[in-house]
């Protein structure tokens, strides 16, 4: 949609695969995107990715591409596949069982595929 708004020549616009496009950041990146340049005396980047798991998950994981990219982003930030599955896992309570279900498929499809690259 918001493609769509800023280029109305995008209206076939297709966010499936989009992700693939966009690799993960690097390190020091993420890390002055989301940790010390925004809020120097506040969370680290690994940490601001998890909340944001967290609150993708919340919201039903009915944005993919995002979850994906946040999981992976994630990832490199240093995060856990284990601690990125407990967050996921903490939030049922808040977004209940199929929205944790869903992130929890997303982050295996994402679990996967940096195993594959990492071989």
């Amino acid at each position: 949609e918001m493609a769509r708004a800023f280029n109305p020549a995008l209206e076939n616009f297709q966010v499936k695969g989009f992700d693939a496009l966009f690799p993960t950041m690097s390190k020091d990146m993420m890390e002055m995107w989301f940790g010390k340049t925004f809020n120097r005396d506040g969370l680290d980047a690994k940490t601001r990715l998890l909340v944001t798991v967290a609150a993708l998950t919340v919201l039903g994981a009915q944005a993919e591409p995002q979850m994906r990219l946040t999981i992976r982003h994630a990832l490199e930030a240093g995060a856990k596949k284990k601690e990125i599955a407990e967050v996921i896992y903490q939030m049922s309570m808040f977004g209940g069982l199929p929205a944790m279900q869903k992130a929890l498929e997303i982050a295996q499809k994402v679990f996967s595929e940096t195993e594959e690259k990492s071989e």
